[in-house]
């Protein structure tokens, strides 16, 4: 029986996960938007690709929560979209309300589903769907980290001018300005700085460049990359932000670490030893989510 994976917020997020999703053969996809129309328009458009590209899966656009019922994943990537000059912490207010009205759907109509949620402030709103859907932390998560990696990737390619393996690459902490890539491949401190500097800017340079919206091409890959180790039980080791009891020394927070992902969901929360000074980064990027958790439980 093929996999149901429902995407709520059709967007440009929103709609590329779907057609990934489909073109990937992972399941059939259920893509819902507060405005019904947009999700319908964007599932008939993927739907007609299936006779260019070969692809079967079938996508129904749809404004309905009932539709979502009994899905065995759930992106969420409704919300409101990043813009030029704006903060991922501004975002706050108004992401945050979405948020827990999405959720409470979700817990209404599909409450044995796994959850990746994309919408930004990406880690507060983790956690707050934690709360929202009174679900155990090991099946939501956050895409973070594998996004964060990526760019981290290509800026050293591009600094150094050889290859790096996104294998071994780590990202943690917040996803946002105080990220925390890690200097596995023991580069040259200023060079590394420099290389750090850019990926936490990457989002932000993305942003002010499209002036419209913001990245979809990378997330969407993010995300489908977790389905894959979900999906397909690989428990492939990726950056995700999660909920951390303890581990790394933090407890009732969501931030991005390195996990093992399979079918249950987090099958493996992998802690890594840290440098004196990556740790006190990565303190210091688990202290700004929590201002913003403080923020949103006033």
């Amino acid at each position: 029986m093929a996999k149901k994976i429902s995407v709520i917020g059709a967007g440009n997020v929103g709609s590329m996960v779907a057609s990934r999703v489909i073109e990937a053969g992972l399941g059939d996809v259920v893509l819902l938007d507060a405005v019904e129309g947009l999700a319908i328009g964007k599932a008939l458009d993927i739907q007609d690709a299936g006779p260019i590209l070969g692809y079967k899966r079938k996508i129904l656009g749809t404004g309905n929560y009932e539709k979502i019922r009994d899905s065995d994943v759930i992106i969420i990537t409704a919300g409101f979209p990043r813009r030029p000059g704006m903060s991922r912490e501004g975002l706050l207010n108004k992401n945050s309300e979405i948020i827990r009205r999405v959720c409470s759907q979700i817990k209404r109509f599909s409450p044995g589903s796994l959850i990746i949620v994309v919408t930004n402030p990406l880690d507060v709103m983790t956690y707050l769907a934690i709360k929202t859907l009174d679900l155990h932390s090991q099946r939501v998560m956050g895409c973070s980290g594998l996004l964060d990696v990526a760019r981290f990737v290509n800026i050293s390619e591009e600094e150094l001018g050889r290859n790096v393996d996104i294998n071994e690459a780590f990202v943690l902490g917040s996803h946002g300005d105080s990220m925390v890539p890690l200097n596995m491949d023991k580069i040259s401190e200023d060079i590394f700085s420099q290389i750090l500097k850019k990926t936490r800017l990457r989002g932000g340079d993305i942003v002010s460049r499209i002036g419209t919206g913001s990245a979809s091409f990378a997330p969407s890959a993010a995300v489908l990359k977790m389905l894959e180790a979900i999906l397909n039980d690989t428990r492939e080791i990726v950056c995700a932000s999660v909920y951390l009891n303890g581990e790394y020394n933090l407890k009732d927070i969501c931030i991005g670490v390195p996990v093992r992902l399979g079918r249950r969901g987090v099958e493996e929360i992998i802690e890594i030893e840290l440098s004196e000074e990556e740790m006190d980064a990565f303190k210091a990027s688990a202290k700004e989510i929590r201002k913003c958790l403080n923020m949103i439980s006033k």
